[in-house]
């Protein structure tokens, strides 16, 4: 009679459990969507249950209620994309929405494309803090990780992650000079990233175009990566050179990775230069060579065939050793400037002119300014602008760059349209923005962006998967989602899966749209309905909720010491 007993409290105990599971454990139930899981796969109908911040249940929940329930059908669902190079470490203090990306589906922000926002030194926080044109902060950090918290605590809409800048080690124990570290220095350049390490960071990120870093050699990037491997990082480098000695500088990339034992990635893969587009097949079977003899090689790419960077990169490293200071003053020497105008019309070998790659003047689209006075000049080109001021287009670059005193955001139009859409098929190819996250209003809008801030990811799924067909839409969302966290090493990331944490969008894949273009880039996307992050809807029917769940993502060497 006992043991019956028992065994009726047992029954009653799991149909009490079932009944409580099924009615009441889920906050969220997205209904009837087509689920591409990130997996690349064919998709197939499921519902989705979402309990606090992670996904509880894949499945038919059609008898289930939950306290919200958002209906799919029609729509692709789909794990939160990720942007593998962002700039919005600045964007996302003046707001944390993260609006021209969120609205994309990009739940996670990767930072560190060679400068990251520590560790800093004084002389590092009073040069981040005169440095500041409209978003205006105070720099009360000190450590790699200290952004990040702070950030987080201030509220964003968005995850966050971020690689250990190359250039901000480097800046923090040499400064920006062109020579090389001592025994001592570089020691004190490893351990730094070591800290960073243990404080979360992904590895160590590069930009070899720009000087101080440029000034870097080989075996100091390998030195430093090797401390980022025995904490599970990786490198990831915008290469030293895109266009003359491209070869040449993914070989670098992949000489790295092997001394230092580490996978490694291209930043914004490409082919810059008419004369260098040829290229690209022979890149990729670079490429593909390394990753059959065991190397961990990818890339990440955006997909406009123009890129952005500053107007000084049209001027030689060697005439920039000291840092920007040391250049305005140069540019005020006649003499210097007869260089630097010889200098940007030459095709060197030895370091990448893109005012020549990108075909002179007229390649060149002037995006933002410091002075009030010169934003008249806002989406002109070079070419336009010098004709205006009566000048060569050369002394006018120097000019508006001595008047500004800011390397002056520009776009240099250098890739192919067809390189572009060859490389979405790529298979171990993720994407980027390599810009902020901002929104059409405010402060935002007294300079003009590159379109990619609005429209790099949705161009996947409109343009190149449904149109182009350049790719699948399930292998377009495997790119966006489970490649970029698998290279990442992030834990329950990227991947629609019971136990993942739920960074969730909804779309609808026959109208998804990007609108930004040269000439009006703040222009939202279109046809992404939901977004949820860490299980809070933060884009619902197409609008933000205002929600703030973002986290700091921690890499693979993460300690935590509190």
């Amino acid at each position: 009679m006992k043991n019956r007993f028992i065994s009726w409290i047992v029954i009653f105990s799991i149909v009490f459990t079932s009944c409580k599971f099924h009615h009441e454990e889920y906050d969220t139930i997205i209904r009837n969507g087509l689920l591409y899981d990130g997996n690349g796969g064919e998709s197939f109908k499921a519902d989705i249950g979402i309990k606090d911040d992670t996904i509880a249940f894949i499945g038919d929940l059609s008898k289930i209620s939950a306290r919200i329930s958002v209906d799919a059908k029609g729509m692709a669902v789909a794990p939160g994309f990720i942007n593998m190079l962002s700039w919005a470490n600045e964007s996302l203090i003046e707001d944390g929405r993260s609006q021209s990306e969120i609205r994309q589906g990009v739940t996670l922000e990767v930072m560190g494309e060679g400068e990251s926002m520590g560790p800093l030194n004084p002389r590092m926080k009073k040069q981040m803090q005169d440095g500041q044109v409209d978003i205006k902060y105070n720099v009360n950090w000190n450590t790699f990780d200290g952004y990040f918290n702070w950030i987080e605590k201030k509220g964003i809409s968005c995850n966050v992650a971020s690689f250990v800048g190359a250039t901000t080690i480097r800046n923090y124990v040499i400064g920006e000079d062109d020579r090389d570290p001592t025994p001592a220095e570089l020691d004190s350049m490893k351990a730094l990233v070591a800290s960073a390490m243990r404080e979360g960071a992904l590895g160590v990120g590069s930009s070899l175009i720009y000087p101080p870093a440029f000034f870097a050699k080989t075996n100091e990037l390998i030195e430093l990566c090797k401390e980022a491997s025995k904490y599970g990082g990786m490198y990831i480098s915008h290469m030293r050179n895109e266009g003359n000695q491209l070869f040449e500088a993914v070989r670098e990339l992949i000489t790295i990775a092997k001394e230092a034992n580490c996978p490694a990635e291209i930043y914004h893969f490409k082919a810059a230069g008419k004369d260098n587009w040829w290229k690209i097949d022979s890149l990729v079977k670079i490429v593909d060579s390394a990753r059959k003899a065991g190397l961990q090689i990818t890339a990440d790419m955006y997909t406009y065939n123009a890129s952005a960077t500053g107007l000084t990169a049209a001027f030689p490293p060697s005439l920039q050793d000291g840092g920007f200071d040391k250049l305005w003053k140069r540019l005020q020497d006649p003499a210097i400037r007869e260089q630097m105008k010889k200098a940007m019309n030459s095709n060197p070998q030895g370091w990448e002119n893109t005012y020549y790659g990108a075909g002179g003047a007229d390649g060149v689209l002037l995006l933002s300014f410091r002075v009030d006075s010169l934003r008249k000049y806002i989406g002109k080109t070079l070419a336009e602008v010098a004709k205006i001021r009566g000048k060569s287009p050369e002394e006018t670059a120097m000019d508006l760059i001595v008047q500004d005193s800011t390397r002056i955001g520009v776009a240099y139009f250098s890739m192919d349209s067809n390189n572009v859409k060859k490389e979405m098929a790529i298979p171990w190819m993720s994407f980027c923005s390599d810009a902020e996250s901002i929104s059409p209003e405010g402060l935002f809008l007294k300079t003009n962006v590159h379109p990619r801030a609005y429209g790099s990811f949705i161009r996947v799924l409109g343009k190149y998967a449904r149109d182009e067909k350049a790719l699948s839409l399930a292998e377009a969302v495997r790119k966006l989602s489970k490649l970029p966290a698998t290279n990442l090493k992030l834990k329950k990331r990227g991947e629609l899966k019971v136990g993942n944490y739920a960074d969730i969008v909804i779309f609808d894949p026959a109208t998804v749209k990007d609108n930004a273009t040269f000439a009006k880039p703040h222009q939202y996307a279109t046809g992404v309905i939901d977004v949820f992050v860490n299980g809070v809807q933060v884009i619902k029917d197409g609008e933000h909720t205002g929600k703030k769940p973002g986290r700091f993502l921690k890499g693979p060497g993460y300690v935590n010491t509190k």
